[in-house]
């Protein structure tokens, strides 16, 4: 019986090739978020700043990145920067820049929603209790933002695994360009391969990520108890 191209998972070094790929989807979406974070809770703390420029700025930044695809962001990083400034730019540093480019705009409005969220009694509270400005954030607000951020956070990391499948696109072997070599190379042996290996990929993506999406929904309902 045919099996629509999963016996190539098992061919010379295929599946450990297929990992590798993996890996470096994995690995550009874990330094992304790592670095998206530190710097979403600075422009987070920033957006809820009474400074009418600074909100300007901030919605102007937010907005590009929800309205201007990631693709073209990636092609202007890494295509434009090099012919434009003749800058050489290893593709996957383009790729981190973008995703942290992504990545540090929706913490960021993350981290703003939390910290509107934060009743004001809390702050006139530590104010009564004669807490400075740094010691209220530092002990009572940002304990609460960080708790109600892990979640969220946590769930990013599953939209950049999902979303590197575009890295592809300026020449990353991930596991996506993996499975295409994959199959180009057997196209004459297998020319149904193309079902059975994305098929496989589905399933990759799938266990990678639902593990990561069940620990965010987890943590979710545990401390909004």
């Amino acid at each position: 019986m045919d099996l629509m191209g999963i016996e190539l998972l098992f061919k010379g070094q295929n599946f450990l090739r297929i990992l590798g790929g993996l890996w470096v989807s994995v690995r550009i979406s874990l330094i992304s978020v790592a670095i998206s974070i530190g710097l979403g809770l600075l422009v987070g703390a920033l957006m809820t700043l009474r400074r009418p420029v600074v909100r300007a700025i901030t919605r102007v930044y937010l907005e590009i990145v929800r309205i201007m695809p990631q693709m073209v962001l990636l092609f202007i990083v890494y295509f434009g920067t090099t012919r434009a400034f003749g800058i050489h730019m290893e593709a996957e540093l383009a790729a981190i820049i973008v995703f942290v480019f992504w990545g540090t705009a929706e913490m960021g409005d993350l981290v703003r929603s939390a910290l509107i969220s934060i009743p004001k009694h809390q702050y006139e509270s530590a104010k009564a209790l004669g807490l400075s400005r740094a010691q209220t954030y530092r002990y009572i607000i940002l304990p609460q933002t960080l708790r109600r951020l892990l979640p969220l956070s946590i769930n990013l990391i599953t939209r950049m695994i999902k979303t590197t499948s575009l890295v592809m696109m300026v020449g990353i072997v991930e596991v996506l360009k993996v499975t295409q070599q994959i199959i180009e190379a057997n196209r004459r042996t297998s020319p149904n391969a193309a079902f059975g290996m994305f098929a496989v990929v589905f399933v990759i993506y799938f266990l990678v990520c639902w593990p990561i999406s069940m620990l965010s929904k987890k943590l979710e309902k545990r401390w909004s108890e």
